[in-house]
């Protein structure tokens, strides 16, 4: 998932303030929060947190734009992509949450709950196989 400082006029110029523990549990209700059926169905998945995307972290993603950057990142074979008997003995897929990036768009601490529940819910709907498009039209 990525954001376009363009399209907001004005970027704030202070971060909104978390400790990484505060953080972490907010990633970990997102987690909770998704729907037992599918939850249940997140195989091989290592969910991390970051505080900056990487630059090779930022090309794999074609975010090439001054003006934009990460808020999360899924590295892995989408579950739609794996064999019957799934990816046998393969790394974890990873997702990246970015810490900074995500406060950075968020004006108030309720707004920053809400930015880091979406983008964990938009990666982990890549790890199910949806491409960016099919998450924008589902409104994820």
């Amino acid at each position: 998932m990525f954001f376009d400082f363009s399209t907001i006029g004005e970027i704030f110029s202070i971060i909104l303030l978390m400790r990484d523990s505060e953080f972490k549990i907010i990633v970990e209700g997102a987690i909770a929060g998704i729907p037992k059926e599918f939850r249940d169905r997140i195989e091989n998945v290592s969910i991390v947190i970051s505080d900056y995307p990487s630059i090779e972290q930022l090309k794999s993603a074609r975010v090439v734009s001054g003006n934009a950057t990460l808020l999360g990142l899924y590295e892995g074979v989408p579950q739609t992509k794996r064999g019957h008997y799934g990816i046998g003995g393969a790394l974890p897929d990873k997702i990246t949450i970015f810490k900074n990036p995500i406060l950075s768009i968020s004006g108030s601490y309720n707004e920053a709950i809400v930015n880091i529940r979406n983008t964990v819910i938009h990666e982990i709907a890549h790890h199910f196989g949806m491409s960016e498009g099919e998450i924008k039209r589902r409104a994820f």
